[in-house]
């Protein structure tokens, strides 16, 4: 059992969290002081146990406080991403039901425009000055003695569902009071069986903190005692620098860095010390079988993966040696069973292909959406992501594709991962998407909208070079029958590709027709 309150006593001056490109540090002393005084902060304003805030804040200090407070102090709080419109941060804010919202002024003019559009009554905060409308939430904070609340309890993030297949939806944890030391059993899998992460151990966060993985693995690094850098923005150069600089020990990415720093020139990345370098964790997107290979190649065997969702419900666990020996796995369940049924709800055996659920005992909903949350579990009580796969005879898994994402083309189900990471590798590619458009004759027909890295090569003559591309490793059934390009595909900045944009885009302009 661990927390920040206890590295504080251990080594009250050693720097908990530093932010890379300023310089600035927080100690484990002034985490743990300033943390006790945002929960006595948040207390003063009515927020009880089970209540939940909300804030948006682009990566700095106060995140780490600010989120310790609610986790001492048994709250719900919602991080809401600073890359939002006003209409979405608002939907968010009101639909978690937050008593407070603090912003920051990265965020300000999004900031107002929620200000405007929520309960008056919500406590409305802004970080290092005071704005219209808002309250300056350091001063405010300050006011507050250091010392613990007399009711500290464990709170928990209640996080939204990045919208790549319909609205956002909050993804609640069942509430049940008890001691705030220790991180989340899947956590403890990820970051302390799997990642060997101590006191000892530099973790460099280079994605933006609102989002599940990223918050989870700093939090549960800073609750037993690492350093934590964090990077305002990724940028794969930087990214390289600080690592060697700081001789990095722990990081986390996903599948999107990989490709864009094996899209660095070789001797670019040849000229970074990364041997300090002992676990790099990737999750929240599918990993091409080839872009995995070459960063295996390049690391070493440091690499480990990890499926599960913000919902908590389950995990896998796949290190590299296991990845190598079973290309394209990701891994096997560390926390109860996992299911692979069909479409009815029937386990379905090894080998065969249906939808993935975990049996691992960890209960979740989604907030203000029972019919959503009927639809993630089976009727025995397993959960589901929404993610289809199967399972070999060893319990690795395989993803295949979301379910959503399914193209029914002539009555044959295909799934379009295979064919973006196909597209994906090609020399001349720096993102792909797949999906169903409508079709008179199949029902649905395979498309592919295509980023390259020199947009002036887009044209007939790239479309036909990428179809014969496809052809030349994967069936015809998988290939796109049609490729458009696009300057920029939209992909969350955590990397997961907001499919659902581009495909609603086709099959709404075939309706208007």
């Amino acid at each position: 059992m661990s927390h920040i309150h206890i590295q504080a006593a251990r080594t009250p001056d050693k720097i908990a969290v530093e932010m890379v490109e300023t310089g600035q540090t927080l100690t484990y002393a002034a985490l743990e002081g300033r943390s006790n005084q945002a929960a006595r902060a948040l207390r003063s304003l009515g927020v009880e146990q089970g209540d939940h805030i909300a804030f948006l804040l682009d990566n700095r200090l106060d995140f780490f406080e600010i989120l310790f407070a609610a986790q001492r102090a048994g709250i719900f709080f919602t991080a809401v991403s600073r890359y939002l419109s006003v209409d979405e941060a608002a939907y968010i804010v009101r639909d978690c039901g937050a008593k407070v919202f603090i912003a920051a002024p990265a965020t300000a003019a999004t900031a107002a425009g929620v200000r405007a559009a929520i309960d008056p009554d919500v406590h409305c905060f802004m970080l290092d000055e005071q704005a219209e409308g808002f309250r300056h939430w350091q001063l405010f904070r300050a006011s507050f003695p250091c010392t613990r609340i007399a009711d500290e309890t464990k709170g928990h993030p209640m996080l939204y569902s990045s919208g790549t297949t319909g609205r956002p939806k909050g993804i609640k944890r069942h509430f049940d009071p008890s001691a705030i030391e220790g991180a989340h059993p899947l956590m403890e899998v990820v970051c302390l069986d799997f990642g060997g992460m101590s006191d000892e151990s530099i973790y460099l966060s280079p994605a933006p903190l609102y989002h599940s993985a990223p918050l989870a693995v700093a939090t549960t690094a800073l609750m037993y005692g690492a350093k934590v850098l964090v990077m305002e923005k990724f940028l794969p150069e930087e990214f390289l620098a600080i690592a060697e600089r700081f001789e990095v020990t722990h990081t986390q990415v996903v599948p999107t860095m990989f490709v864009r720093l094996l899209k660095l020139p070789d001797a670019t990345r040849a000229k970074y010390d990364l041997s300090k370098l002992t676990c790099a964790i990737h999750v929240a997107a599918p990993c091409p079988v080839e872009i995995k290979h070459r960063m295996i190649e390049w690391w070493g065997p440091i690499i480990f993966e990890y499926y599960a969702g913000t919902e908590g419900n389950g995990v896998t666990m796949c290190t590299s040696d296991e990845w190598l020996a079973r290309p394209g796995t990701v891994g096997r369940s560390r926390l109860g069973k996992i299911w692979i049924t069909d479409e009815k709800g029937t386990p379905l055996p090894n080998g065969e292909t249906g939808d993935v659920f975990f049996d691992a005992g960890l209960k979740f909903s989604y907030h203000n959406d029972p019919e959503k949350t009927a639809k993630a579990h089976h009727v025995n009580g397993w959960s589901t992501l929404g993610d289809v796969g199967h399972l070999d005879d060893d319990g690795y898994l395989f993803l295949t594709d979301r379910r959503a994402y399914t193209i029914i083309s002539g009555g044959v189900n295909i799934y379009p991962q295979e064919t973006e990471d196909r597209l994906i590798i090609h020399p001349g590619v720096a993102d792909a998407a797949v999906f169903g458009v409508p079709d008179s004759d199949l029902g649905e027909a395979v498309k592919a909208v295509v980023q390259l890295l020199d947009p002036k090569a887009a044209g007939a003559a790239m479309e036909e070079k990428l179809i014969a591309w496809c052809r030349a490793a994967i069936s015809p059934l998988k290939c796109p029958k049609t490729i458009d390009f696009r300057a920029e595909l939209p992909r969350t900045d955590t990397g997961k590709l907001m499919k659902r944009k581009l495909k609603d885009a086709y099959w709404e302009a075939v309706q208007a027709r």
